[in-house]
């Protein structure tokens, strides 16, 4: 995995949508990209711009194949317990 920006939001929404249906991609909060290697030949073979930032941490990396971190794990909440209802008397 490797990590790149694009020159303009324009072009990173351009190239992100044809990444998505190719690869996998994980966008960062500062506008970088994060794309497997095989990506970037397929960014230029569709003259797509972009700039080389390096490779990705493995921190990233991971981030980028497990999605977002999971959220604190809640304990279950207690039943109620089973009302019992007496069925009415039917009269005859």
């Amino acid at each position: 995995m490797v990590v790149i920006k694009f020159p303009d939001v324009d072009t990173q929404d351009e190239a992100v949508g044809f990444l998505a249906c190719h690869f996998t991609v994980r966008l960062l909060r500062s506008g970088e990209v994060i794309v497997p290697e095989t990506a970037l030949e397929a960014l230029a073979n569709e003259n797509l711009p972009f700039t080389f930032i390096g490779k990705a941490t493995h921190e990233q990396a991971m981030a980028a194949l497990r999605g977002d971190v999971a959220g604190g794990v809640q304990r279950p909440t207690a039943r109620p317990q089973k009302v019992v209802r007496k069925r009415a008397a039917r009269s005859r």
